[in-house]
């Protein structure tokens, strides 16, 4: 486990400022035994590109949204992580994505897990934010929360053996704040009444990767 203390501060969603100084822990091949992320994981993938079938899984991240990101790291073909695939199929425990529609899909190929119960703040900004078509995690994050996320490193080469500090910081990034956009969309979609919608959306969620990867990625199997 390599630890970083990461300039990045996070946001602090009972006051909507940033406070907490980051701290970011590396791990090889799996989680550490007796990390407790709560009821709620926020979690993410890195990957060599966008095809699941072709690129393969580099990294995962996740958060409890207390400022801190574990950062799981693969070598190739090793995707033996009996704890991380412990969390990701408990059903105690939200996974907390944003596009999880991707993720899922990386994961399950990858770990042979489907993550499940989830909640995707891509889709809960589609059902609320209908005013903008600007649903990216960058966007969110500074309209919502005045957070400014460094999207420098998306495209560096995530399959290298060392990553850097910076692809690391990059990494934490986009887990640290996925809980306080959960709290802010919780209360739009009740606001708009459309909880349930948005919940039946979740569950449908793990299918939907599914469908990805069993060769359904663009055909709509429910158009005439």
């Amino acid at each position: 486990m390599v630890p970083i203390d990461g300039a990045e501060r996070r946001h602090d969603p009972a006051t909507h400022k940033t406070d907490r100084p980051v701290t970011i822990t590396l791990h090889r091949g799996d989680l550490a035994d007796g990390i407790d992320f709560g009821s709620c994981v926020a979690i993410d993938t890195e990957t060599m590109g966008l095809n699941p079938h072709r690129d393969r899984l580099c990294l995962v991240q996740l958060s409890a949204g207390d400022g801190t990101a574990h950062l799981v790291q693969f070598a190739r073909g090793a995707y033996d992580a009996p704890r991380l695939k412990a969390l990701l199929a408990d059903r105690s425990v939200v996974k907390l994505f944003h596009f999880a529609r991707f993720d899922i899909a990386a994961l399950h190929r990858h770990l042979g897990v489907v993550a499940a119960p989830v909640y995707c703040t891509k889709i809960a900004s589609r059902l609320t934010r209908t005013f903008t078509d600007r649903h990216g995690l960058k966007d969110l994050c500074r309209e919502m929360l005045g957070v400014d996320l460094s999207k420098q490193q998306q495209t560096s080469d995530w399959g290298a053996p060392r990553l850097t500090e910076e692809q690391q910081r990059y990494a934490a990034s986009d887990v640290l704040h996925l809980h306080a956009l959960k709290a802010r969309f919780d209360e739009m979609l009740a606001r708009e009444s459309r909880t349930e919608l948005a919940a039946a959306c979740f569950r449908f969620l793990p299918t939907r990767a599914l469908l990805d990867l069993a060769g359904w990625p663009e055909e709509d199997i429910f158009a005439h």
